[in-house]
């Protein structure tokens, strides 16, 4: 008799746990197809979400997770800041978005990850996951273990840069989860996030991400693109000492992400108390099993200048957009090759500690205590170290 009640009691109750997290008055309006969440990042507590558990290609928000595991592996002590991060012949070949390094060429880790997270480059980020896992398959299954560590049960992941593959794909709800991890477990990285541009040689390359520099409080975090997935985005912004994160998935240009984003964010300073139910503790629903596939919608219908991470500039003429404004003298930071004088990355070593001639056998690295001092230094200013490579235009 009792088995009998509690099962109805039960589903009674996850019923009335997503009621109460999705019915916030202050954020009513009308519902979106796609999916977003909404959250207090101190907390984790949630102010919107729809369609969170729904699988959907990520795009290059999978950089994320390549970041989270090399942060991971500086604070084991698998390698260092300025390591060198060698381009192979793999890496090179990657299509845009991309740094155009000729294979052979070394940069340093932390100038390799700032590529990867303002840029979006396809081929450093293969590079990094080569040099720290071993081989692009090694690395994947670092960023599986970790996405499992995490809680991230919608998510799979089978290469370091986002480059479509059926078999990759996330949530929105893991997403904020991943956010979560890295803000709060890798703080001395975030200025890394709100990068306004790089600066290789005389090239500018200015953040895919709209909000920075426009967004009152803007601070992160990425984009993401492929004809899939449509235009992915995750933005944070801080006011008055309060953090909140909008991860929105399958929006339908550049603009309108970052305008979607901004909305979100607007709406969820407006609402001073959250809902007690956290990223991590909210029940999965809808369908979890299919993946959203935009290809014919963003792709087929649209000209190929619309098919890019990269906003249509608007010259002159007043933006339609206050996202597609040009940033009137935007903080650069000088990236580029040579300088990487740390120790090499660990699973580019054989056992007798030799270096291999391009990319090793898969190794995994257990981990170990954090190193002390590990604190990056931010450059700001434009000048550009010595012997870089012009970037190639962007795509």
């Amino acid at each position: 008799m009792h088995a009998l009640i509690a099962k109805p009691l039960r589903s009674f109750a996850r019923h009335a746990l997503l009621a109460g997290a999705v019915a916030l008055p202050a954020l009513a309006g009308p519902a979106l197809a796609n999916p977003t969440i909404v959250f207090d990042l101190e907390n984790g507590k949630i102010l919107q979400h729809q369609e969170a558990f729904k699988r959907w290609y990520p795009a290059s928000l999978t950089k994320l997770m390549t970041a989270y595991v090399a942060f991971r592996a500086i604070a084991a002590g698998e390698v260092r800041l300025d390591s060198p991060i060698k381009v192979t012949k793999r890496s090179a070949s990657e299509p845009p978005s991309k740094m155009g390094f000729k294979p052979g060429s070394v940069l340093r880790l932390d100038n390799a990850l700032k590529m990867i997270l303002v840029k979006s480059a396809n081929d450093v980020a293969m590079a990094v996951g080569e040099n720290i896992g071993g081989s692009q398959a090694a690395f994947a299954e670092r960023m599986n273990a970790e996405a499992r560590r995490l809680g991230m049960t919608g998510t799979h992941f089978v290469n370091p840069n986002g480059l479509f593959s059926p078999d990759q794909y996330t949530t929105a709800r893991d997403l904020g989860l991943l956010v979560m991890a890295i803000r709060t477990e890798f703080p001395q990285y975030a200025p890394w996030f709100s990068i306004e541009g790089l600066a290789v040689g005389k090239k500018k390359i200015p953040n895919y991400n709209l909000l920075i520099g426009r967004y009152p409080g803007a601070d992160g975090m990425k984009t993401g693109f492929v004809c899939p997935s449509g235009f992915n985005m995750i933005g944070s912004a801080t006011r008055d000492g309060r953090t909140l994160v909008a991860v929105v998935l399958g929006e339908k240009s550049a603009i309108t992400r970052a305008e979607t984003v901004a909305r979100l964010l607007d709406q969820g300073f407006a609402t001073p108390t959250p809902g007690w139910l956290t990223v991590a503790a909210l029940p999965s629903y809808g369908d979890t099993t299919s993946v959203n596939d935009m290809n014919d919608e963003i792709c087929r219908k649209k000209p190929a200048k619309e098919q890019s991470e990269a906003a249509v500039p608007v010259g002159d003429k007043a933006p339609k957009s206050p996202y597609q404004k040009k940033l009137d003298a935007p903080t650069l930071v000088a990236v580029g090759l040579g300088g990487a004088t740390g120790p090499i990355p660990k699973a580019m070593l054989d056992a007798a500690g030799r270096e291999y001639a391009d990319v090793p056998l898969p190794s995994w690295r257990p981990d170990l205590p954090p190193p002390p001092g590990a604190e990056p230094a931010v450059i700001g200013s434009a000048t550009a170290a010595q012997n870089v490579q012009p970037a190639k235009a962007m795509n």
